[in-house]
């Protein structure tokens, strides 16, 4: 990388002269464009009134005022060339602060009536006489205009051609002052914006037409993000191009070709910087160069193509853009053939420019990194897609606090259990940050784990609750934990100062459930309560948490009775005897939030209780003995006879008495049988043995041994649960 510093130009197109040698009147139009005529002050000094701080007009009413021309008592004078750079006014140089310049001449720019014993020819009036030339300040996007230049505008004449400008062009920057604004305005339109399309855009929208008439903007593909290094050769691709549009033009002149042939679409869109090539060697240096110095003019064909080409005489920038670490891409300003060329105090602004859009890019780029991280977290902390368990039907909703955060606390899950049943969860972590989307993953994962071991909704809760003192004292969340039996139409629930659920009834009833609300998890040394409930075939179990209810506008109990009115009204329209939709029953909830409403995340899972009808359940207890694999095929042929599926007989008979012989020979205990009849046909077989049957490969000499085997080849699907007091093996069989 080049190290050459890069060395500011002088800020003003006149080297500053004694006003001695200066010449009382301008010889040519340059010198007169480039003074800004202002009548001197009564007794001021050399240096500008404003850099003083303690020099204040004499307030009227208070005698003894003063209107000090001394130095400010409160700091150093500030240096008349600092000033000159700030203000765009060039400094007097060789003038001692408080002497009196040469009187301003009749014939000059100056005014004609000041007083011989005014100012220095370049001084401002003091800060009692108002300035009538001092220019008012202009659009971000326009420059504002001195007296002088004002009347060179007026005369339709431009300063160094002595020709008028095309009509619709917007005026060059003439002065330092018009670049300092322009500068300022644009770097703060580059940082408005927040990803990367929106710096690109931010770059071309403000140079476009205001500091060029077009524009190329090139990035590395890929970008790199924060530390990585990149393999492999460099290639830039065109990321946005931007122009002033023709009809602006209205004197025939057009802008230089940007876009490519359509068969050089993909030459001009991507660029392959060689190693020690010319382009390469541009980047490398990092400054801002004219299109006619020899290394641009060797590097150019390299980046745009061979085929494009740009206006010749200083009308082209070619500035590289250089992130925190590395050369991120390049920027290449153009202007019309028409217009002035760009001057050298423009290779500084076009260095600003190109600084500030190459250090945005590349905070965008790490912003969307970590955007993209959260997004995955949250993402994988949720279910991707939820079950479809017997007798139930289930839909989910999660809004993020905001699309800026898209990760928190919040948590659904359904989780299937043995005998058909589900688990329906829902939880939230204390805020909606990183440490607490982590905290949350892990609770949801003891959730399930301890779902799995079929423990009941308090002894869930109260394992989760050790698990959250276990990651930190201050590590709280609420949670509420319910199990739905279809074939007994019943609901267990156990809360953790969650907000209660709402039961939607099919005839467009809704009413909070009474349970007991019990203490967050992670408080410790209490005891969680659970209550079992009707749960009606038809009916809806809403569950949430408490970014649904509660905002800064209305309290959680305010919310609650609202989302039981939604409820109810959401009801009506389909008639007492049809439930509404899941998925619009979700979405009408959520439209209950009005502007302002969210301030935390949103969790939602919907769990409409179709059930399972006592005529599509067979349940029935063997003996530990030997006759009852026999058994047990007898009555399963039955109950197939009775559901007029005979066409699974010899399917079923084989595999219950498979499943049937392995757990009589290991319990001492009744086995279970039941058998399910819904869009498939399941079958659970329980014991007393924890033991969970292992699926392996029978040699031939062995006796046994493919019992499982024959259940894996003709069953549909086949699992083992483990329960507090023993296991269940089941299948399912798909029936027309």
């Amino acid at each position: 990388m080049d190290s050459t510093r890069v060395t500011e130009h002088p800020t003003s197109h006149e080297r500053r002269q004694p006003s001695a040698a200066r010449p009382t009147a301008p010889a040519d139009p340059r010198g007169a464009l480039l003074r800004t005529p202002e009548p001197p002050a009564q007794g001021s000094t050399g240096l500008p009134a404003q850099g003083r701080p303690a020099e204040a007009p004499a307030a009227p009413g208070i005698p003894g005022a003063p209107a000090s021309d001394g130095p400010c008592p409160t700091g150093s004078p500030t240096p008349p060339g600092a000033l000159a750079a700030a203000t765009g006014t060039p400094a007097a140089s060789g003038t001692p602060a408080g002497s009196q310049g040469p009187p301003a001449p009749s014939g000059g720019h100056g005014p004609t009536d000041a007083p011989a014993g005014s100012g220095s020819e370049h001084s401002q009036p003091s800060v009692t006489e108002p300035d009538p030339h001092r220019p008012r300040p202009a659009p971000e996007t326009i420059p504002a205009q001195s007296g002088a230049e004002a009347s060179a505008v007026q005369s339709g004449k431009e300063r160094r051609t002595g020709q008028g400008p095309a009509p619709g062009t917007p005026m060059p920057m003439r002065r330092d002052g018009d670049r300092l604004r322009f500068v300022g305005a644009a770097t703060r339109r580059i940082a408005r914006g927040i990803d990367l399309d929106e710096i690109v855009m931010g770059l071309c929208r403000a140079t476009v037409p205001t500091f060029s008439d077009a524009i190329l903007v090139y990035l590395r593909d890929p970008l790199p993000v924060g530390d990585e290094r990149p393999t492999g050769p460099v290639v830039l691709r065109l990321r946005r191009t931007d122009r002033i549009p023709e009809d602006r033009d209205t004197e025939g002149f057009l802008l230089p070709a940007l876009q490519p042939e359509p068969d050089l679409g993909i030459t001009a869109e991507l660029c392959t910087v060689r190693p020690g090539g010319a382009l390469n060697e541009v980047l490398r240096g990092v400054r801002p160069v004219f299109a006619d110095a020899p290394a641009a003019r060797a590097a150019l064909p390299e980046l745009i193509g061979e085929d494009l080409t740009v206006p010749g005489g200083q009308r082209a920038i070619l500035a590289p853009l250089r992130g925190r670490r590395r050369v991120i891409g390049a920027a290449l300003f153009l202007r019309r053939p028409d217009r002035p060329a760009f001057e050298t105090d423009d290779l500084l602004v076009a260095a600003q420019l190109a600084t500030h859009s190459a250090l945005g890019i590349d905070k965008a780029v790490l912003y969307g990194r970590e955007a993209y991280i959260a997004d995955e977290l949250q993402r994988t902390m949720l279910p991707e897609t939820l079950p479809r368990p017997t007798g139930v039907r289930l839909a989910s909703r999660y809004l993020p606090a905001a699309e800026t955060a898209r990760v928190g606390g919040d948590w659904y899950d359904a989780i299937p259990l043995p005998g058909s049943r589900v688990a329906l969860v829902v939880g939230d972590v204390m805020g909606h940050s990183m440490t607490s989307a982590a905290i949350m993953g892990q609770l949801r994962t003891t959730a399930q784990t301890l779902a799995g071991l079929d423990l009941p909704p308090q002894e869930v809760l109260h394992h989760l609750d050790e698990q959250a003192q276990r990651l930190g004292t201050d590590r709280m969340a609420t949670c509420l934990y319910a199990v739905y039996d279809p074939v007994a139409h019943r609901i267990t629930i156990a809360n953790a100062g969650h907000p209660p659920p709402v039961l939607l009834h099919l005839g467009g009833r809704a009413e909070v459930l009474r349970v007991p609300p019990g203490a967050p998890i992670g408080v410790g040394g209490v005891d969680f309560e659970a209550v079992e409930l009707d749960a009606p075939a038809g009916a809806t179990l809403l569950l949430y948490t408490d970014g649904l209810v509660e905002s800064r506008l209305r309290d959680v109990w305010t919310g609650i009775e609202q989302l039981r009115e939604k409820l109810a009204a959401t009801a009506q329209l389909t008639g007492a005897d049809h439930p509404p939709p899941l998925e619009a029953l979700c979405d009408e909830v959520l439209d209950m939030l009005g502007p302002g409403d969210r301030d935390d995340d949103i969790a939602l899972l919907a769990a409409r209780f179709d059930g399972i009808a006592p005529s599509d359940v067979a349940f029935w207890h063997l003996d530990p003995e030997d006759a009852a694999p026999g058994r047990a095929r007898r009555l399963a042929r039955k109950a197939l006879s009775r559901w007029g599926l005979e066409e699974l007989t010899d399917s079923l008979e084989l595999l219950v008495s498979e499943v049937v012989t392995n757990a009589v020979r290991y319990t001492s205990r009744p086995v279970t049988l039941r058998l399910l009849r819904t869009d498939v046909l399941r079958c659970e077989v329980g014991d007393d043995v924890p033991q969970l049957p292992r699926l392996r490969q029978a040699r031939a000499t062995d006796e046994g041994g493919r019992g499982l085997y024959l259940v894996n080849k003709l069953a549909r699907r086949w699992g083992a649960t483990r329960l507090s007091t023993g296991k269940v093996v089941w299948f399912e069989l798909n029936h027309g």
